[in-house]
Parts: structure tokens; sequence; C-alpha cells
């Protein structure tokens, strides 16, 4: 069974019911109501509220708007959304821009008193189960670090709530704690929460001792970058130095090589589960096409790369939510489709040729084929001008019978004469106009190819991984990178790339270091990884500051050819690309250092006065 249906009643909901009866009106139950006795000596029910407290993971990843519109990784194609808020760095605490319910301070902090009260409740449990209580007690405290594991990431310290507040307390306000004491708890939580699941069976989607594992492992490598590091930190911004409370975001104390071993050790933790990882035994690189099927296998979490998953958010077709919709969201508008997050050019650049090499446009070789011979993970990733893809709808299937996407300018004959047409899937289409790629390319990842699902009305069983397998490997390769271990950190990252199809690394120091970073940048593009990774990398300003960018692609007719119905055909026309910058009046993106941390919403500070607003606020 797969946790994907989160329970929402309101009996085990984090407000229970506290009722009283005045003893003039007649003693009754309410119909829809549970008291919280009830709740808690009854063991399907105390679970029952464990359960509803997932729901703070909302769609994982899999919302319309996606965290990968704020990184170089993608757009988001419609407007009014407050994403260019972020990206254009005009986030202030008032209008802090798009905030996800899955990182609202707010949202969070709901979950975490459900955590805590259930925590409190279970501590003498009213119900004879013992196991249950053990594995619902390491399902809260892993929820309750995972919560504050997002205020972390995304906020800096915070205050650490570890018991449900009552009615009547003289006093509500907490002041932030420093990012070290926040650290040190999601640590102690996650540790707790893998005793207490260690040896557990759990349903898909709950949480597990892996689980646990990989969050402490994340968690300590943050830790170590050099965004909380006091004096990298300082060095590389003007406006964390000038932050009067900087144990706030910031380790004061220790030094950041013992933090990058305290990383290294607990991701090889995770490493060693020898149940997890999807073909990572490979001694040299798999084939191109069995390449681009691994990466597909992961991400569809299908024939083994379900074994990536350590916690995910799956999703079935008997409830229909929004995470079984990223064909609609993500997909192309000559399918009927949404395109929200499109990627931009700047990602589609990164990915390297297949015998390792950069891409480069000053290459004519590149610039007249830049879809050939690329990493096989690029086919699995990203659509793009000619890329095959599923069957055309009904209505559109007579201009595409050979299915394929369209995203340029051609010419075609007409009456005799050439004619200019635009790409199904341009926002100047035949098919629909009013949604479409501004950057000339579509998501493929975690869309489901199969024809069956049709993605304006079908929902597909796609999980979002919340933590992955692969994660750890590149956590360990990056903390033994820091440590000086290159030749640990490049076995390890060659299992990546062997399963990817793509030849080892040999560099050593920064130039190895700076392999890692694009490697994990297309490995785990989508999976809200690049936000956080550029952040604690510090180098945000020249990735994320960067403006975003598309791709025109034209198809002039070959002397002598007549082509009346167009489709993608080298031998009947020649191509031309360019790259372009987004009009400024869409996204005009730029980089501010207060962007390193969201800003405390105002309503926030004005509830509680012991709160500090972070730097550049």
């Amino acid at each position: 069974m797969k946790v994907s249906k989160l329970m929402t009643i309101s009996a085990v909901s984090a407000t229970l019911l506290f009722a009283g009866c005045n003893g003039d009106f007649v003693n009754t139950k309410p119909l829809d109501q549970l008291s919280e006795s009830t709740v808690w000596t009854d063991a399907a029910l105390s679970e029952a509220f464990v359960t509803e407290i997932y729901a703070g993971l909302g769609m994982g990843g899999f919302n319309e708007q996606m965290l990968a519109s704020l990184t170089d990784e993608t757009m988001f194609t419609h407007p009014g959304r407050d994403i260019t808020t972020i990206t254009e760095s005009r986030s202030n605490p008032a209008s802090p821009g798009w905030i996800n319910g899955t990182l609202s301070w707010q949202q969070m902090y709901l979950r975490i008193r459900a955590c805590n009260l259930a925590l409190a409740k279970l501590e003498k449990p009213q119900f004879t189960n013992a196991t249950l209580v053990d594995r619902l007690k390491g399902e809260s405290k892993f929820l309750r670090a995972y919560y504050n594991q997002q205020l972390l990431r995304y906020y800096g310290g915070f205050p650490i709530i570890e018991r449900p507040f009552e009615l009547g307390e003289a006093d509500y306000l907490s002041e932030r704690n420093t990012f070290e004491q926040c650290v040190n708890a999601i640590v102690k939580d996650c540790d707790e929460a893998a005793a207490l699941l260690a040896g557990k069976s759990l349903a898909a989607g709950r949480a597990n001792q892996a689980a646990a594992l990989a969050l402490k492992a994340r968690v300590l490598l943050y830790a170590a970058s050099d965004l909380h590091d006091a004096t990298v930190a300082k060095a590389k911004s003007s406006v964390i130095a000038a932050f009067t409370k900087p144990e706030l975001v910031l380790y004061t104390t220790g030094t950041q090589k013992d933090r990058w071993q305290k990383a290294k050790d607990a991701a090889k933790v995770v490493l060693d589960m020898t149940a997890y990882g999807y073909q990572l035994n490979l001694t040299a690189p798999a084939s191109a096409a069995d390449g681009t099927t691994n990466y597909n296998n992961i991400a569809m979490a299908r024939n083994g790369g379900e074994k990536e998953l350590l916690m995910a958010r799956y999703f079935i077709n008997a409830k229909q939510e929004d995470g079984g919709r990223q064909g609609l969201f993500n997909g192309p508008n000559g399918y009927h489709n949404w395109a929200g997050n499109t990627p931009i050019q700047l990602m589609v650049d990164d990915y390297e040729m297949m015998d390792g090499t950069k891409f480069d446009w000053s290459k004519p070789e590149h610039a007249s084929q830049p879809y050939v011979n690329r990493d096989p993970r690029f086919y699995a990733s990203i659509l793009y001008d000619g890329a095959p893809w599923k069957p055309r709808t009904a209505d559109v299937a007579a201009k595409d019978p050979v299915n394929q996407i369209q995203t340029g300018q051609y010419e075609i004959v007409s009456g005799g004469a050439k004619a200019p047409i635009f790409g199904l899937d341009t926002r100047k289409s035949s098919v629909e106009d009013w949604n479409g790629s501004y950057t000339g390319y579509y998501a493929r990842k975690f869309i489901d190819a199969n024809p069956a699902i049709v993605d304006q009305n079908t929902w597909q069983q796609v999980p979002w991984p919340i933590l992955r397998y692969t994660e750890m490997v590149f956590q360990y390769a990056e903390a033994c990178i820091e440590l000086g271990q290159d030749a640990e950190a490049k076995t390890w990252l060659n299992k990546i790339r062997f399963r990817s199809g793509m030849p080892a690394l040999t560099e050593s120091g920064d130039a190895l270091r700076q392999r890692m970073r694009n490697e994990k940048r297309i490995e785990m593009y989508l999976e809200e990884q690049r936000y956080h990774d550029t952040r604690r990398w510090m180098i945000a300003p020249t990735t994320l500051g960067r403006k975003a960018n598309g791709i025109t692609v034209t198809g002039t007719l070959k002397a002598g050819k007549s082509v009346t119905l167009y489709k993608y055909d080298p031998t009947s026309y020649d191509y031309t690309y360019k790259v372009f910058e987004i009009d400024p009046g869409k996204e005009n993106r730029a980089w501010l250092d207060k962007q390193y941390y969201l800003p405390i919403h105002r309503d926030e500070m004005n509830r509680n006065n012991k709160l500090v607003q972070n730097p550049g606020y």
C-alpha cells in the first residue's frame, strides 16, 4: 500500500476538539468530530493523526509552479504568480514572492505543532501496541525534522519548538535559535527517528530509517557549505558581513573541515544501505540508449528505478491530485497543455557532449546540430525542436502524423509558393496560441510518455523524489572533494556517469569541484536541488543572477525541395539556431545577496516581536 491519500478529517487534524457543555443543554456528541481522548486511546485513530501530518509535504515538488523556475533550470510561462518577485530580487517582508505551502513559515509551524502534539500523547500511550507506538513516534520525529529542515534551508535559524503550546500560557513568543542549534536539533530528531524506525516495515511514502539518515546527511552537508561558514560567507557577501546577528545564519565556532567530515560520514552510512540505488555497479559507461533508459527509469520510478527512492510522495489515479498533472502543467501547447516550467537555454547548454567535452556554440559542428550527440540524460529531460514525443490528440493528429515537437518557424509549399508557418508547439501555434514556451523548449523529465496518458485529461502516477539515493552519492563525493579526497570522490561520481552513458571524470582539485557541480545540475534537474546548491555554494550571482534565455529555430527549404506538410527533416531543410535573451518585460532576472535567504513575512514579525529579520531586508 502506498501513502497517496493523506487523511484530512477534523478528528485527527492538528487542532483537536476540546469541547465542554453548558449544563443547560443536552450533553450530545458532534457527529463530525472526535474527542481528544477518543483519538489517543484508539490505535487506528492515532495512526490517522500522524498520517495527516504528511499533508505538509503537499504535492512534493509537483505543483504547477516549480522551484526550478526560481533557478537557471527553467522559467515560468504564466504571469501573475509572484515568481519574478524572487528571480528579479524584489522580495521584501511585505511581499516575499511566491512561497510554496511546503516551505511557508506558517504552514511549517502548523505541521511542527502536530508533530509535537503526537509525540506528547505517544510518550504515555493509551493503547497496547508498542511496535506501532515506536513507529508513530519515529515518523513524527522524522516529519518534525523535515519541516524544521525546510525552515532552516530557506530562512536560516528558526525558533525551535518541541512541545505543544497550551491555552492560557503567559507567553507564546520565541526567539530564533542559532543556526548551529537548529542543525543539532534536526540531527537529533533524525537519529532518534532512525532508531525508532529501524527494522519496521512501512508503506511506500511513509518515513523510514533510510529517509531519516538521508535527511540527517543533507542537513549536515548544508551546514558544512560556504553559505554557513562565518569566515567564508562574510568574505563573499557584504550583506551577510553586515548582519548584526550572524549566529542566526552562520557557524561562528568550529571548523568547516570538521563539518565536512561529519557530512561525509553521514552520507556514507546511507550509501552502505545496499537495498537502495539503481545501476551504480557499472565498470564502464552504458550505451547511449541505455543511459537514456536508465535515467528515465529513475525519473519514472519504474523497472528498478524505484530503488533510488528513499522517501517519496506518491500519486494514484483514484485520487486525482495536482501531483499527477505534470504533463498538463509542463507539456507542449500543441498537445493542449500549459507549458508552465520551460527549460532555459542556460540549462540546455550545460549538457555535455557524449565524449564529456563542453557544448560550445562557437564550434560550427555544435551550432549546426545542437541536439545531436549530447549527454544521454538530455533526451530523457528536455523536449526540443524535432524531438519525438507522444501521439497528438485526435484533433491535431493530421497536422503532425509523425509526432515531433515543433518549436520553430519553417517553410512549406502552399499554392505553388513558399510560405512561412509556425510550429504546432510555438506561441503562434495553429492549435493553441495562448499557452506555449517562450524559451523554445519543454520539460520531458517526470512526464509519462505512455500514449494512454493524455496529459490534458489523464492523471499520471509518477512519484516525487523527496530524498533519493543518488543525492547521497553527490553529498558523499562533494564532502570528499572538500576534504581533498579526490580519488574517492571520482569513484562515486563515475558510478553516476557510467549509469548515464558518460565517460569517467579525471580532473582533480577545483576542476573536479566544478565538474561535480555540473554533474549534479544535470542529474538532479527539476528535483529542487539547484535552488539550494547555488545558494549554499554562494555562486548564485553568476548562476541565478543570469538572464533567462531561449532558442529561435528556423527551417528553410533546401533547393529543389517541396514540402506541403511539415516534419523535422534535415534532408529537406537547412536549420539555423539563434540564442536570445528573454524580453525583460517578461522576466528580468537579477541577483541581490539578500536572496540567499527568504524574508520572514511581515505578519510573522508583527506577531512575534522577538524575531530578527534576515540579512538585507
